[in-house]
């Protein structure tokens, strides 16, 4: 007889832990349930925006659209002939420094001479720019 109450106890604590189980699972699929609706929700959105952004750039891009801008704020002109230069005009290639010399941008200002630059003050500015300061 005690035999059969513990058969009954142990069947009756086996249905309960099964219902736990069965009561997890549910739970468990309407939570990742949920998850799967709020994904989608977001998968759209995320699409929404991607073709409102896709509109901006093809409105964005659009010539005419670029052409009406650069008369608005640019105030371009057509380019004259004499804006261009010509071949002749172009420096030669300053002379290149040896292998041998540690300070490459020294020699080789050393060596080109007076060769035009794009600053300021020229050649002669960037000289200056290397003698220590006197306090």
């Amino acid at each position: 007889m005690i035999f059969l109450r513990l058969i009954n106890l142990l069947a009756i604590a086996c249905l309960i832990g099964a219902a736990a189980y069965v009561y997890d699972i549910k739970y468990d699929t309407t939570r990742r349930a949920q998850k799967v609706a709020h994904l989608r929700i977001e998968v759209r959105h995320e699409r929404e925006q991607i073709a409102v952004l896709r509109a901006r750039w093809a409105r964005s891009e659009n010539p005419i659209r670029m052409e009406q801008l650069t008369d608005r704020f640019l105030h371009l002109e057509p380019v004259k002939p004499h804006q261009f230069g010509m071949i002749s005009a172009i420096p030669d290639r300053p002379p290149q420094p040896d292998e041998e010399t540690e300070d490459l941008i020294g020699a080789f200002l050393e060596k080109a001479g007076d060769v035009p630059t794009g600053s300021i003050g020229g050649h002669a500015a960037a000289s200056h720019a290397h003698q220590p300061s006197q306090r």
